[in-house]
């Protein structure tokens, strides 16, 4: 039988949100150790089977304590838990995140804030060749399960030394490379789910492996990786 998410994060999750103080979590403390202990093994169960489609470098369950020192909401728990796995060595660039939370849970794949480099090296890539990439994104597998880039988080004038005009100038406008996929309660809940998200993250393979070989090379195609 395939591993499940528990019904009971819903539950757990939306007592956070109702009861988003200390005190009522310190009163309930083994209440959420029960919880996050089944959602661990989910994620786990994730990483274990995804480990022998690809190399990662390990998995990282994120903390439930908000960081509120620069942040108006000053609500100390977050009302959902997610995961992110980390693709391993230089070579292989991207991740992938899940996240469970009440009417919002999601999955996603790929390049999230990159740094400054890495962000002007997928630009100019894009520059010189807008095509490539969105028939990566039109195939069948990605198309129908991501639907296309993550529509978010986008400059709303072409960066410095980029033409506005450039044809390809939706594609060097955005800030991250993400693909999205959305699941309501029921779908999280069902004994498919578990096959559904190692699914998503398998087909996104052609992606990651082309943008790992923009980020380890040069315009000229040479590696950018010591030997």
């Amino acid at each position: 039988m395939d591993p499940q998410v528990n019904p009971s994060i819903f539950k757990f999750l939306n007592k956070i949100k109702d009861n988003n103080n200390r005190e009522w979590f310190a009163k309930n403390k083994d209440y959420y150790l029960e919880e996050e202990e089944k959602i661990k093994s989910f994620f786990t169960s994730v990483f274990q089977e995804l480990s022998t489609k690809d190399d990662l470098e390990g998995m990282k369950v994120y903390r439930i304590y908000r960081d509120i020192r620069f942040s108006k909401d000053k609500s100390p728990y977050k009302t959902y838990r997610s995961c992110g796995y980390k693709r391993a060595t230089k070579s292989l660039r991207g991740g992938y995140h899940l996240e469970i939370t009440p009417d919002g849970s999601f999955l996603a794949v790929g390049f999230w804030q990159p740094n400054k480099e890495d962000l002007l090296r997928i630009r100019k890539e894009f520059e010189l060749d807008g095509e490539t990439i969105t028939e990566i994104l039109n195939t069948k597998d990605i198309k129908e399960t991501f639907g296309g880039f993550y529509k978010r988080h986008s400059l709303k004038k072409a960066p410095k030394g980029f033409n506005k005009n450039h044809p390809n100038i939706t594609l060097i406008n955005k800030k991250d490379f993400i693909l999205l996929r959305k699941f309501k309660n029921k779908e999280v809940i069902d004994k498919k789910f578990y096959k559904t998200v190692l699914h998503s993250f398998q087909v996104i393979r052609p992606f990651f492996d082309y943008m790992s070989s923009i980020l380890t090379t040069n315009l000229n195609g040479e590696s950018l990786i010591d030997n």
